[in-house]
């Protein structure tokens, strides 16, 4: 029993460090951003290798997305002969979660992962501190233009999944359902509204925002060479998740 109690305790004690380390990293960042000054070439290549580069794996993920929610509503369509309502839930469905929480899991592992693994191997090879050396803040010189980069793409990616996501459910119930793609068009159109596109893009910006923050902050908080690359990744992917779930949630529960 005191060896349960022992590691509950740590565990307890080891998260509250966490969090407490990444609301000052947070809070570094965000007086950062008051004055920013950002690296113009930094910011455009982030901007490439975060948005453009994650573009066919967001589509895909999209595209089926959209293919899944249609068939999970296909069975009870098919059964009530609902088929004027299909396009409905599809749209309330991807556009307020399915979509956006798909994409930032997707966009955590790819694009979070790959953000902490550089970030750690610059601070391991003590090229962080040679920013220093030469006057250079890490935060304003590597942290802002991350940031603004995955909020930007991630909310744009989010919006070109959604389009996406809309041929997948077409093609889905057309060829699974033998919804006309009219019928479901006109559903989607009729009871799909612009709170619901809103509600998936603000999870979207909200999501880029965690994934930004805590990627850089455990890529610059590494420590133990190699070793510590590694498990500064798995750190950052799992904390990464966490974040979206808990952030989806409060959003979900403030925007009902």
């Amino acid at each position: 029993m005191s060896d349960a109690v022992a590691r509950l305790g740590a565990g307890a004690i080891a998260l509250a460090e966490t969090v407490g380390a990444l609301a000052m990293f947070t809070t570094r960042v965000a007086r950062a951003a008051l004055r920013p000054r950002l690296d113009r070439f930094e910011t455009w290549r982030m901007l490439y290798r975060v948005g453009v580069e994650s573009l066919p794996i967001v589509a895909t993920t999209a595209l089926f997305a959209g293919a899944i929610a249609v068939v999970q509503t296909g069975a009870n369509v098919v059964k009530f002969r609902a088929y004027e309502v299909v396009g409905w839930a599809f749209g309330f469905s991807v556009f307020r979660e399915i979509g956006p929480l798909l994409v930032g899991l997707m966009f955590s592992g790819r694009v979070g992962a790959n953000n902490t693994a550089q970030l750690s191997t610059m601070q391991v090879t003590e090229q962080v501190d040679a920013l220093r050396a030469l006057a250079i803040d890490p935060i304003e010189y590597l942290v802002l233009p991350r940031v603004l980069s995955m909020v930007l793409m991630m909310t744009t990616l989010a919006v070109i999944g959604n389009a996406f996501a809309l041929v997948g459910g077409i093609a889905t119930s057309w060829a699974m359902l033998g919804v006309d793609p009219w019928v479901f068009w006109n559903s989607f159109a009729e009871y799909v509204t612009l709170t619901d596109f809103a509600n998936g893009v603000i999870k979207a910006a909200a999501f880029g925002l965690a994934i930004s923050l805590v990627s850089c902050h455990f890529g610059l908080a590494v420590r133990g060479g190699a070793l510590g690359v590694g498990r500064a990744v798995n750190s950052s992917v799992v904390a990464s998740a966490i974040s979206i779930f808990v952030l989806d949630y409060f959003i979900t529960w403030i925007l009902k």
